[in-house]
This record gives structure tokens, sequence and C-alpha cells, in this order.
């Protein structure tokens, strides 16, 4: 059975968090390899405001150096709306066990989401915390018990301290003209000045 990560986002830009998720989620559920799968139009979100084309390259940039993490193009591909479970029933297998990361946002919303029965069925979600904010702890359990009840699932909680970064805040640090190398990978913040995206 080969486990498989999916974590997917705008990444506009890819920042440090989420690079010290990814590493915690395939550390702690022993994942074989893990697919960060940049989104083409977010469906909960905004749409980027930069091209699908960029925040791939920044995405590729950001995770070069991670073993067994592949960048994957398929829900630019596919366009329109980016379906989580359209993706999950892309890549699944009876030879696979899908693993799928969540923000915390996203887990308070996870059965507002597109077909969550199937969601639940084909995968076996699991979220990071990015924030301290200690009021969400009660509503966080309270879905996560109304998750087990109506889908028959837990929601695996990753160990790791949260790290309080967001791609909202590296794009208003740069549009204040203030520097994002402590928040974005090296490579990152090159591609960004080169490219002048943001207002850089």
């Amino acid at each position: 059975m080969t486990r498989i990560g999916i974590y997917g986002g705008s990444f506009s830009p890819p920042h440090n968090g989420h690079i010290k998720a990814a590493e915690a989620f395939l550390e702690q559920m022993w994942l074989d390899f893990l697919f960060v799968i940049p989104a083409a139009i977010p469906p909960h979100k905004a749409p980027p405001d930069v091209s699908a084309e960029d925040r791939l390259n920044m995405t590729r940039l950001a995770f070069s150096g991670m073993e067994g993490v592949y960048v994957s193009d398929m829900e630019l591909l596919r366009r329109g709306p980016s379906y989580t479970v359209d993706t999950l029933r892309e890549l699944y297998g009876e030879d696979k066990r899908l693993f799928l990361l969540l923000g915390t946002d996203m887990v308070l919303t996870l059965d507002e989401w597109k077909d969550p029965e199937e969601i639940f069925k084909l995968s076996y979600p699991v979220y990071a915390r990015r924030e301290k904010d200690k009021i969400l702890d009660e509503k966080i359990l309270a879905k996560l018990a109304l998750y087990k009840e109506k889908y028959g699932k837990m929601v695996t909680k990753l160990t790791m301290d949260p790290i309080e970064i967001s791609s909202s805040q590296v794009r208003e640090r740069i549009a204040s003209g203030r520097s994002i190398s402590d928040l974005v990978p090296a490579s990152v913040e090159d591609y960004i000045k080169t490219h002048h995206l943001y207002g850089a």
C-alpha cells in the first residue's frame, strides 16, 4: 500500500510555513511521497493575483530540495475551480492510501466543500495548526467530533509548533517594501524580485 500525501493551495507565494508543514506531514504520516498541488482557481478564496505559471514556478523552487516531494500541475491543467474531490478521484487507487493535508480554516469548513462524503471515503484528512489562537481549539474539536460521527473517520493533527506565517502577510510586506527573507526561501524571494510580483 503506497502512502501518498496531498497538499493543495494557492501558494501565492509559497512560504516557510508551507515547507515546515510539508516536512511534518511527510514524517509523521510515513508518506512514500507527497504531491504539492497549486490550485488553478481555489473555490474558497479570491483568485490569486499572479499567474498560474508564476505560482507553479515558485512552488517548484520552494520544494526543490525536499526528497519525496513532487510539485504537480494537475489542477492547473484541469482549469476551472480546483475541487479537492476531483484531485482525489484522479489519484485514488486500490493500492494507494491518500492523506490530505489541511490548514485550520480548511478543517473547520471541510463539510462545506464539494462532496465531503467522498473526500472522507477517498482520503484520510490531516491538519496542521499555523496559529496559536486557543479560542479555535474548541471549535476544531467540535468539528472533528462531527466528522467522526458523520463520516466515520478521525482527522489527525500533526505535532508541530505553529508557524504564524501566511501568504497574505508575505504579500503585504512586499507591497510595503519590507523584507520577506525570514518568511520565504531565498529562491522564492529572488523569483518575486526578478519578476516584480506583488508590487515588488
